[in-house]
């Protein structure tokens, strides 16, 4: 508690409405509290704190100018939505962030009249705000009526063609639309490609102190009390210090590029664009991550754990296994060592996928094309169709962007697109909207799909061999976050017999048959069934697609009852192997079939042993679904 900071503005604010209430003198002042307190907080819960830090003006700006909820505030990603949900009567649940039963680390509908649309995936904002314009014109329902729609996005997310096709079709209906383009030139990764580029052109040629000067004379554009701070934001509006920009070409009146923690500059422009704007409008807005205590470091602040607030330590507890993530990226590059046809490729995430140690070794043959994940999959579809051995890594909810260029790109023109899905199954803090709960079951479903799943860390260096050797049609492998299991580690991968299974222990009565890392639980579990003198068969299926049908079939006649398990939605692997059991007939011999797979419900934020608990797939469950399916009736150890 005695690291908490003074904030005696920011304990008047109940409400957006009492910034109203508050001069411009008083705003700064209040900036400087917010960040304070969004330091503090993050400290002792972790999460993302630069992109907060680093648009804690801006919020502060945008609330008291607008009329939130009415005006819809939309944050892009929304990883810098902490100092919002500290202005919009969440502060005394602000150190719940990101935990069990706590604060969504995003926006959420359901969480808060303020959060009007929820956003944890790239590049959706200016779509969104579009609709909401559009209902606004058309008399639509809204519980809190509507007013304007104002889109925050990043330079980042500005990156993904699908908020191209927003402002395309924002410029052609011509619908009173504010975007606000967040330029700090550090999204998770460094920003690539031409339109990083060209914003970089942009305010290269229009230092600040350039803009200030231009600024003058606004006073007839807005009513008496705002004019004295209005005399910057004329020439703003008409781009004069810049010229024309693509954004004009799309239709948006361009405004900026203004400096975002100024905070006189923010209010003038936002107050003048309130009151003159009438169609779809940019603005253009230079900021820096981390402002104010993470901006020096290499990741800006971007994801991280709880921290100490005097020496920014992060508190991490320490692990002897190392991570899957690591596990992969050293693999692929001895693979690579030995095969120069071998190439990587990410969608802004190269830390996150353990490619940043790949460029290190070979920058040539490694592609990071921002935030774009249709692009990446066909990308890597032509690199394979060109002879190159493309492994495109992404985390499994990214991977779901781009599911129609796996189907159309990759799956029925058969390329050998290998796919490292990180991330695989539920992932913690970051809930429902990163749980890789689903790339099984739509990547199973595709013909000529290999579809593997690593059970230990040990497994996916074999799995990486695996799929270095497919040559003639697509695959994929799945792995979770974290940390490992321990296991001892190969020198180097073997190529696995594609479509074939593994024996863990031989038993009687039921067989487990397991697809991923629940196998550690599986495992766990049949310690405790022993005692009850019930020792199950234990089988890890390593593939979903093609399926051990020799193995399958063998588990089933030769035991009572055959339960799978796996970390992702109904309808994958559990689901193919029921259509294998029933083709076969085995249904007509008796045999219990139960397959243990996430629950159909989005599960919120928690650890992920709180998560699988909720999913009823920890190893007490697993004991619990043995027990039930053989009708042994005990009573359940969970309070």
């Amino acid at each position: 508690m005695t690291n908490r900071p003074q904030t005696p503005l920011l304990d008047r604010v109940k409400a957006p409405a009492d910034l109203k209430a508050l001069s411009d003198h008083e705003l700064r002042r209040l900036a400087d509290e917010l960040r304070a307190e969004t330091i503090s907080a993050v400290s002792e819960t972790g999460g993302h704190l630069g992109a907060g830090l680093g648009v804690v003006e801006l919020t502060v700006a945008i609330h008291a100018t607008f009329d939130t909820p009415r005006d819809k505030l939309i944050w892009d990603v929304s990883h810098q939505c902490y100092p919002h949900k500290i202005l919009t009567g969440r502060r005394d649940r602000i150190r719940t962030l990101r935990m069990k039963d706590g604060l969504s680390g995003f926006t959420k509908r359901s969480e808060s009249a303020y959060d009007p649309f929820g956003a944890a995936h790239s590049s959706t904002s200016i779509s969104a705000a579009l609709g909401f314009a559009v209902a606004r014109d058309l008399g639509g329902d809204c519980d809190t009526g509507h007013g304007d729609a104002i889109a925050v996005i990043g330079d980042g997310a500005l990156s993904a063609g699908m908020a191209y096709e927003a402002m395309n079709n924002a410029g052609h209906l011509g619908k009173r639309l504010i975007v606000i383009l967040n330029d700090n030139e550090m999204s998770i990764a460094p920003p690539t490609g031409a339109m990083s580029s060209y914003l970089s052109r942009l305010y290269a040629g229009a230092p600040f102190q350039e803009l200030k000067a231009a600024a003058k004379g606004a006073v007839s554009l807005l009513p008496q009390p705002f004019q004295d701070g209005a005399k910057r934001a004329k020439e703003l509006l008409k781009a004069a210090t810049v010229g024309g920009t693509l954004f004009e070409e799309l239709g948006f009146s361009y405004v900026g590029p203004i400096d975002g923690h100024d905070m006189d500059q923010l209010l003038a422009v936002l107050r003048t664009v309130k009151v003159r704007a009438d169609g779809p409008i940019l603005i253009h807005v230079i900021t820096k991550k981390g402002k104010g205590y993470a901006e020096d470091r290499p990741d800006k602040g971007h994801a991280t754990a709880k921290f100490d607030l005097v020496t920014g330590k992060q508190k991490k507890s320490p692990s002897n296994a190392p991570s899957y993530t690591k596990v992969f990226a050293q693999t692929l590059i001895r693979e690579a060592e030995d095969d120069s046809h071998i190439t990587a490729v990410t969608a802004a995430m190269p830390d996150g996928t353990g490619l940043n140690l790949f460029a290190e070794r070979f920058p040539s043959r490694c592609f990071d094309v921002g935030i774009a994940e249709q692009h990446a999959v066909t990308f890597s579809a032509g690199m394979a169709a060109g002879g190159l051995k493309p492994f495109c890594a992404l985390y499994s909810t990214f991977l779901q962007r781009g599911y129609d260029q796996v189907v159309h790109d990759v799956a029925i023109q058969r390329l050998p697109v290998r796919f490292a899905i990180d991330r695989a199954g539920l992932v913690g803090a970051d809930g429902a909207t990163h749980a890789g709960s689903y790339d099984i079951a739509f990547l199973a479903n595709l013909p000529g799909f290999v579809v593997m799943a690593a059970a230990d860390e040990a497994e996916l260096v074999h799995m990486i061999r695996t799929a270095v050797e497919i040559d003639d049609r697509p695959s994929a492998f799945r792995f979770p976050r974290g940390e490992g299991v321990g296991v001892e580690m190969p020198a180097r991968g073997k190529a696995l017999e594609i479509g074939k299974g593994r024996m863990i222990a031989e038993g009687n009565r039921v067989a487990i048959l397991s697809f991923g890392t629940r196998l550690k639980e599986v495992l766990q579990a049949a310690e405790a069934l022993s005692a009850r003198g019930i020792t199950p068969t234990i089988a890890d299926a390593r593939f979903a697609k093609p399926l051990d049908r020799d193995l399958i079939l063998q588990l089933a006649r030769h035991h009572e009852a055959l339960i799978t398990i796996e970390e992702g939605a109904i309808g994958g692997f559990g689901s193919h192997v029921a259509q294998l059991l029933a083709e076969e007939g085995v249904f007509d011999t008796g045999l219990k079939y139960r397959s243990m797979v996430l629950p159909d419900i989005f599960i919120d934020q928690a650890s992920p042993e709180d998560m699988y608990a909720v999913a009823a797939m920890n190893a007490e469950d697993i004991e619990a679904k043995v027990l039930k399916t053989l009708g042994v009736e005990v009573l359940s150890k969970r309070a």
